[in-house]
């Protein structure tokens, strides 16, 4: 994969309408995963090595951006699901790798203004269900 713009990571959320917007304004995002792992290490592992359950502990997604606003459509419908502390099907396209898709909450939203320049505002969000991929 060659290098990508930042700009052509989107975010983009469940309008609510049976579509996807993307959440405007966002100058920073980033999408993680994350999965636990089980140790099953006993007296028997060879060597006392490490020894971790195949196919076992919790997997997650994380999505984080920040940015200013720039529509006020995108932004009462992230205001709205925190406040209800609803899920809401998000799609993260990644340029040139592919599209993540599933139920996503709110976890964390933050507002800032500095005196002498434009509010701000920080999004988390966490994964609230199976998440599928699909290949560019």
């Amino acid at each position: 994969m060659a290098a990508q713009k930042g700009k052509d990571l989107l975010v983009k959320m469940d309008d609510g309408a049976g579509g996807f917007a993307t959440v405007a304004g966002l100058r920073t995002r980033q999408l993680a995963f994350n999965a636990e792992t089980v140790d099953v290490t006993n007296a028997d592992s060879a060597g006392r090595w490490r020894e971790l359950l195949a196919g076992a502990g919790m997997r997650r997604a994380s999505i984080s951006g920040a940015g200013v606003f720039k529509d006020a459509a995108s932004d009462a419908r992230m205001r709205t699901l925190f406040f209800d502390g609803s899920a809401a099907t998000l799609q993260v396209v990644v340029p040139d790798f592919g599209t993540v898709q599933g139920l996503f909450q709110i976890t964390g939203l933050e507002y800032r203004g500095d005196h002498a320049g434009e509010v701000t505002f920080d999004m988390a969000l966490e994964s609230a269900g199976a998440l599928t991929f699909t290949a560019l």
